[in-house]
């Protein structure tokens, strides 16, 4: 199981530490954490997460239920007031409203934070495919589209890190061969988008471009479609893709967010 709290190279010896060890415990699929499930997953005493948990609510970080603690709506105001990704989703929603419009398939906004992906931003209709992404999630860069296509353009250092460090399998066509990403990764910047064919979640196919700075060529973000492989052929999707994501970079480029 993976460290819920993201202690690698986090202090815990001060409150504000310990603080954030407590909100990071949640993960994109829990609703609700009892007092119990915090301490274990932070391993700090149970008396300091009370009191700690105690503070958070408090502050309107956290909210107290009869069945433990959840994420408050006052995390999702400092959210909001993040700049850079709002600016960014602001201006990113009618290019990503359209891009639905065109394909009727899921739609995604991510960036990278690390080696993972953040989604900031995702469009589906009645039809959309059971997806695990959800606005706040993250996901391995490796194994979907939108993390190779924001690999692919990122400096040597960081796939350097990528590529030598362990590639979790999630699927049974997870690409967990450094030499075949690295490939995969060369192909990308040649094309000008990245494939995923089931390698997150089996049954599902993506097809993402890359949001970059029109200087530099840098990658900002980047925009996906995704589909089922009963209906979703993602070649077909390509210039939809493409052309949504140098639309909002060259939106981003007059705005200098």
């Amino acid at each position: 199981m993976a460290d819920h709290g993201d202690r690698a190279g986090q202090t815990l010896d001060t409150v504000l530490g310990k603080a954030v060890a407590i909100l990071r415990s949640f993960t994109a699929e829990d609703r609700v954490l009892p007092l119990a499930e915090l301490v274990r997953r932070t391993g700090l005493p149970k008396g300091t997460v009370h009191r700690v948990a105690g503070d958070l609510v408090d502050h309107r970080l956290l909210d107290r239920t009869e069945h433990g603690y959840r994420l408050s709506g006052g995390l999702f105001e400092l959210g909001l007031r993040a700049s850079s990704e709002r600016t960014l989703l602001e201006l990113a929603m009618p290019f990503l409203q359209d891009l639905y419009e065109r394909t009727h398939e899921t739609v995604h906004l991510g960036v990278r934070e690390g080696t993972e992906v953040v989604y900031i931003a995702k469009i589906g209709g009645h039809r959309q495919a059971p997806s695990p992404s959800r606005p706040g999630g993250r996901m391995p860069m490796h194994c979907t589209a939108i993390g190779k296509v924001l690999l692919a353009y990122a400096g040597p250092e960081l796939r350097r890190e990528v590529l030598t460090g362990p590639l979790e399998r999630r699927t049974q066509r997870t690409i967990v061969a450094p030499g075949v990403l690295e490939r995969q990764l060369a192909r990308v910047v040649e094309t000008g988008v990245a494939y995923e064919q089931e390698e997150s979640t089996p049954g599902l196919r993506c097809v993402a471009a890359p949001v970059l700075e029109v200087d530099s060529a840098v990658p900002i973000a980047a925009v996906s479609v995704t589909g089922p492989i009963g209906r979703f052929h993602a070649e077909a999707h390509e210039s939809a893709v493409r052309a949504a994501a140098t639309a909002l970079a060259a939106t981003l480029s007059r705005r200098r967010f």
